[in-house]
């Protein structure tokens, strides 16, 4: 049986070890325009869009409006307070620093939460006939669009050619 040392010798970590050099300003402008990030209203459009599809498709098979409604109002769950998180992480004071931009996160992530859990809480007060397990199909599919939503982000633009 044979022991190895740790940490492993230099020929097995050779590529963790290399040393970092930072982009140029240049370098860095290319790879934002290669890769460009997934807007947080982009997000919100498509869970109001599903949402909206959601609603009309219980609404349709079923035949009851409350089914159509209870499911609309799931995705509404989730739709207002995204938009409110939304809001928040792209307002001024959350991109100052890291520091203001991870408290913002945190705080913003909470107020998300809180007002999901009230929205889920006035459903039975808002919506006539409330159908939970409709209403929970409408949230869980609103929910579900933040992975769509990095299957279709915006396009990378092709890197210009100077002439």
């Amino acid at each position: 049986m044979t022991t190895r040392a740790w940490p492993p010798d230099d020929r097995e970590g050779a590529e963790e070890n290399a040393p970092i050099t930072p982009l140029t300003a240049d370098q860095a402008r290319r790879l934002r325009e290669q890769h460009p990030p997934v807007s947080p209203w982009w997000v919100v459009a498509g869970q109001a869009g599903v949402g909206l599809l959601a609603a009309l498709a219980a609404w349709g098979i079923t035949g009851k409006q409350n089914v159509g409604w209870s499911t609309g109002y799931g995705a509404l769950a989730v739709v207002i307070p995204a938009a409110l998180f939304a809001r928040g992480l792209t307002s001024r004071f959350s991109s100052r620093n890291a520091a203001t931009a991870a408290a913002g996160f945190m705080v913003w992530e909470m107020v998300k939460i809180a007002s999901t859990i009230a929205l889920l809480a006035a459903g039975p007060k808002l919506v006539v006939d409330l159908s939970w397990p409709a209403m929970l199909v409408g949230l869980v599919l609103a929910m579900k669009v933040y992975w769509v939503a990095l299957a279709f982000k915006p396009k990378a633009r092709r890197p210009q050619t100077e002439t």
